[in-house]
C-alpha cells in the first residue's frame, strides 16, 4: 500500500536564524512625541503571544523578539521606561523537573535537515538540556506579564492561586508554572500583579486560548457557547469558553487596567484560517496508482454497500451515504476520517462506523503530518493511517467544528471592541493583518511576509506562535493604532531586520 507519505515541501528558502536586532540607536529622542500616553511605565498582559512564545517552547530568544519588548523599543524613544521579562535560563525552551515535566513542557522545535541537504522538516532540538527550574519563582515583578497557556479567566481576581507551586501538582494542575515563577504571592492574581505596578500604559492581548485548545485538538472539547456551562473551573483545557464568562472576566481585567485615566491598546483575536497550523497539511495527501486506488476500493467495498443499505432501512438519506462513501482514484486522494458528527449506524451494522473522506473544507491539524501514511501495525500493509485506517477526529477540524470555534471569535472580538470604544482605549484589528497575511502575504521592505509554515516567515514552527519577523510586524501594527489614538510619534521597526525560524541538526 503505502508507506510513509511525505507531503509537506518544506520551503527553506530566505529562512533566518531567528536573533535579535535593535540597529536603529536611540537618539535625536526630541524629534519623538508620546502625544497623549505615557510609557513611562508600560505593562503587557497575555497569554503565549505576549511572552514570546515560539516554536513550542519559551525561551530567551523568543522573549527577547516578543512584540511587547520590541514595542518598548519604541517607547523609549518618547520616555518609555525599563522594560523588564521573566527570562527563561535558557534557549533551549521547556523546563528542567521529571521525565513527565519533560514532556508536557518540551523543548523548542528548530528546522532540521537530512543529509542530502533536504529539510527533514521540524524536530525537537537536543543540542543543550533545559536548565529553567519547574515551579520557582523568581521574587520580582515584571513589565511582560504574558502568561503562556493561559485563558482569559485564568487572569482575573477570581482566579488568584494560578501561580500556586502547590496547584502543579494537583491533578490536573490548578496552577501554571509560567506565573509561579513571576507571582507575587502564591494567591496572587495575575490582573491584581499588573496593576500593582501602577503602569502608565498597558497592551492585552487574550482569549486565544479561550477557542484554541477546541481547535488544535480537532474539536475534542465541549463548546459552552451550547451547554451554557458558566463555570471555568469546570472546563477543560480542550473546551471553549462561554461568551458570558470570557465578557466578564475580560471587562473585569479593562475596569482595573484603565482605573485612574490609564491609556493602552486592546488586540482581538485571529481566524484560525489565518494560522499555518491549520493550513498546510492539504486534505487529499494520499497518492496511489491505479492498482492501489482499485485494490483500496474493493477493500471498501463491504463498507460502501453497507450504507447502501442504511439508506434502504430509512436509517440515512441517500445524501449522507453518497457524504460517507469511500472511494480512491489514481492520483491525489482525500484522506479517511473518523467525524463524530455523522449518524451512528453501528447499532444497525457493527462495521458501519463513522467514516467519510475529507474534503477542501475540512482542516486537518499540523500535527496529522506526522501520521498519514505511517502504518498502525507495522506487521499489517494495509494498516496506512488515512488509507486503511481512518484518521481520528482529533487531527481534523470539520466544518461544524470550525463554525463553532468561528461563533465565538466573533462573540470574544465584539466583546474586545466595544471594551475598546467604552473605555476610549486603543484598538489594534490584529485578525485583519493576520488575515492578509494569510492571502497575499504583507509587505516590508526587503520582501513579502506570509502565513505559509516555514518559508512565509510570519510564524514559528508549532504553526500558532509568531516568528521574531511576525513580532515586528505586531508591534508596527500597533504604533500604527496609537498613533491615530494617542497622537504618537516614534519610529516603526524594520520588519526585514527580524528573523523567522532557527535551523539546526542537533537533533535526536
Amino acid at each position: 500500500m503505502i508507506k510513509n507519505i511525505k507531503y509537506i515541501a518544506v520551503l527553506a528558502l530566505g529562512v533566518l536564524a531567528c536573533e535579535p536586532e535593535f540597529d536603529n540607536p536611540i537618539e535625536d529622542a526630541g524629534t519623538y512625541t508620546s502625544g497623549q500616553a505615557d510609557f513611562s511605565n508600560y505593562v503587557a498582559l497575555g497569554n503565549s503571544l505576549t511572552a514570546g512564545f515560539a516554536d513550542g517552547a519559551l525561551y530567551i530568544t523568543g522573549q527577547e523578539n516578543s512584540y511587547p519588548n520590541i514595542l518598548s523599543t519604541r517607547f523609549a524613544f518618547a520616555g518609555g521606561g525599563e522594560f523588564t521579562q521573566p527570562l527563561m535560563a535558557d534557549n533551549a525552551g521547556g523546563f528542567d523537573g521529571t521525565p513527565a515535566v519533560e514532556q508536557r513542557f518540551p523543548r523548542r522545535l528548530v528546522l532540521a535537515f537530512n543529509a542530502d541537504g533536504t529539510p527533514s522538516g521540524p524536530s525537537v532540538y537536543t543540542g543543550a538540556p533545559a536548565t529553567t527550574p519547574f515551579g520557582a519563582n523568581l521574587g520580582g515583578s515584571f513589565n511582560n506579564m504574558g502568561i503562556p497557556g493561559a485563558r482569559v479567566y485564568h487572569l482575573v481576581t477570581e482566579a488568584a492561586g494560578y501561580g500556586n507551586p502547590a496547584g502543579l501538582a494537583t491533578d490536573p494542575p490548578v496552577a501554571n508554572p509560567y506565573f509561579v515563577r513571576l507571582a507575587s504571592s502564591p494567591n496572587a492574581a495575575v490582573i491584581d500583579d499588573a496593576v500593582a505596578q501602577n503602569p502608565t500604559f498597558f497592551s492585552l492581548w487574550i482569549g486565544n486560548n479561550d477557542i484554541l485548545g477546541y481547535a488544535t485538538s480537532g474539536g475534542v472539547g465541549v463548546d459552552h457557547n451550547e451547554t451554557g456551562n458558566v463555570v471555568p473551573a469546570t472546563y477543560s483545557g480542550n473546551d471553549i469558553t462561554n461568551n458570558l464568562v470570557f465578557a466578564g472576566a475580560y471587562t473585569e481585567l479593562v475596569t482595573k487596567l484603565v482605573e485612574g485615566g490609564t491609556e493602552g491598546v486592546l488586540l482581538n483575536l485571529p481566524d484560525v484560517t489565518s494560522l499555518p497550523f491549520f493550513t498546510t497539511v492539504p486534505y487529499n495527501p494520499i497518492p496511489l496508482d491505479e492498482v492501489t486506488a482499485r485494490a483500496t476500493n474493493m477493500a471498501y467495498a463491504a463498507y460502501n454497500g453497507g450504507l447502501q443499505q442504511a439508506v434502504a432501512f430509512g436509517a440515512i438519506s441517500a445524501e449522507e451515504a453518497s457524504k460517507r462513501t469511500i472511494n480512491f482514484v489514481p492520483g491525489q486522494n482525500a484522506v479517511v476520517i473518523l467525524d463524530e458528527d455523522l449518524t451512528d449506524l453501528t447499532g444497525l451494522n457493527p462495521n458501519l462506523a463513522n467514516f467519510r473522506q475529507a474534503t477542501p473544507d475540512d482542516l486537518l491539524v499540523l500535527t496529522s503530518s506526522a501520521l498519514i501514511g505511517t502504518l498502525v501495525d507495522p506487521s499489517d500493509p494495509t494498516s496506512v493511517l488515512g488509507v486503511g485506517v481512518p484518521l481520528d477526529d482529533q487531527y481534523v477540524l470539520t466544518p461544524q467544528e470550525q463554525a463553532a470555534v468561528e461563533n465565538a471569535r466573533l462573540s470574544f472580538n465584539a466583546t474586545i471592541k466595544a471594551l475598546a470604544e467604552a473605555n476610549n482605549l486603543a484598538f489594534y484589528d490584529v485578525a485583519a493583518d493576520l488575515s492578509q497575511a494569510a492571502n497575499g502575504g504583507i509587505a516590508f521592505d526587503g520582501g513579502v511576509i506570509t502565513s505559509q509554515f516555514v518559508a512565509g516567515g510570519g510564524f514559528s514552527l508549532d504553526g500558532v506562535h509568531p516568528t521574531p519577523r511576525g513580532h515586528a510586524l505586531v508591534t508596527n501594527g500597533i504604533l500604527d493604532v496609537i498613533s491615530v489614538k494617542y497622537g504618537v510619534n516614534v519610529p516603526k521597526v524594520n520588519v526585514a531586520d527580524y528573523g523567522t525560524v532557527t535551523i539546526s541538526n542537533e537533533v535526536n
